[in-house]
């Protein structure tokens, strides 16, 4: 008996460790944070969550965000690991800030385009879902809601609400090492401006997304695309509508040369120019930009009326503009992890 006794104590000892480290993995393997104004949260304010979130793991942080108006400026670092920003609804949930960039810093220097940002995500595999995202300057020039470089970076039932400027994906053009890339994806999203509302040098598709221009809009992308990359700006199945005036809406200008941007499937309403793209009075560009459409529908989507330097594209060659082949890259990444 007092051998079957310790048998059964050294047992129970050993499938105690077990259950301790089964539950120690899955709570490492399950980090959340929650985030709520009214303290019954672990923190109160969004960028309290993002300085807590750890660097150098494999494991991937989802930061509850509880309804409510967060006015803050925010920064994610490089350094932070893979991090999922989560709100209750895009309606009720809402990061708002309004630096300009012409508004002086304590040197008295504008911030500039770049420093006006409501949220700066400069780290890799970041996501966000049901949250607003917005920069309430109003109408004073360049005043950007978010701001991307990292890569593989991933959006679903956000809103980015500004004026001029509102979405810069700024990509990788300014980074030493050449090899960096910067991906991002917009899954049913609602994005609204004025002038060159979407811009910068990353790589992005926007599926399903409404593009609104509003009152006196002018321009919706400036893509700076690096020369040599394969794709640039990608909207796919999207809804481009508005309160701007009829026939005053350009799809796009180069804000720099080769510029790429492309239309697939989308619905285009009358506030866009018959024209559709402006060279930005830089005859040059013409050669080196990418302008392209296949099957646009609506009162905006004449193709006999559009510039003789954009493009129509085939059946056949618009297949290479899904979103999984265009955001694949050499590692092929699955954009729809990062939602999980």
């Amino acid at each position: 008996m007092q051998v079957s006794g310790l048998k059964n104590s050294k047992f129970l000892f050993i499938f105690s460790l077990v259950l301790i480290s089964l539950l120690s993995f899955k709570a490492k393997d399950d980090k959340t944070i929650i985030v709520s104004k009214d303290g019954k949260g672990n923190f109160t304010t969004i960028q309290q969550a993002i300085d807590a979130v750890e660097e150098g793991t494999s494991v991937r942080t989802k930061i509850i965000i509880k309804p409510g108006i967060y006015r803050e400026k925010i920064t994610i670092p490089a350094t932070k690991s893979a991090m999922s920003l989560i709100g209750e609804n895009a309606e009720n949930t809402i990061l708002v800030y309004g630096d300009f960039a012409s508004k002086p810093n304590a040197e008295g220097k504008n911030i500039g385009t770049t420093g006006s940002s409501t949220i700066f995500i400069f780290s890799d595999n970041f996501s966000a879902k049901n949250i607003t995202f917005q920069n309430d300057a109003g109408p004073v020039g360049q005043a950007v809601a978010v701001l991307t470089t990292g890569d593989k970076i991933a959006f679903e039932n956000c809103r980015f609400l500004g004026f001029q400027d509102t979405l810069y994906t700024k990509g990788t053009q300014d980074n030493p090492d050449k090899s960096k890339i910067s991906r991002n994806y917009f899954k049913n999203c609602y994005i609204e401006g004025t002038t060159d509302y979407i811009f910068g040098a990353g790589t992005a598709v926007f599926e399903n997304c409404t593009i609104y221009s509003k009152k006196n809009a002018s321009y919706i992308t400036a893509a700076s695309t690096p020369e040599g990359a394969e794709f640039g700006y990608i909207f796919i199945n999207c809804n481009l509508t508005g309160d701007a005036s009829a026939n005053s809406v350009y799809l796009g200008r180069p804000w720099r040369p080769f510029a790429k941007t492309v239309f697939i499937s989308c619905a285009i309403d009358f506030t866009i120019k018959k024209e559709g793209w402006h060279n930005w009075s830089k005859p040059d560009a013409e050669k080196t930009t990418f302008y392209a459409e296949y099957n646009s529908k609506g009162a905006g989507a004449d193709p006999s009326k559009r510039v003789s330097w954009s493009h129509q594209l085939t059946k056949d060659q618009a297949k290479k503009y899904s979103a999984k082949n265009v955001l694949k890259g050499k590692d092929n990444w699955n954009f729809t992890k990062n939602f999980k």
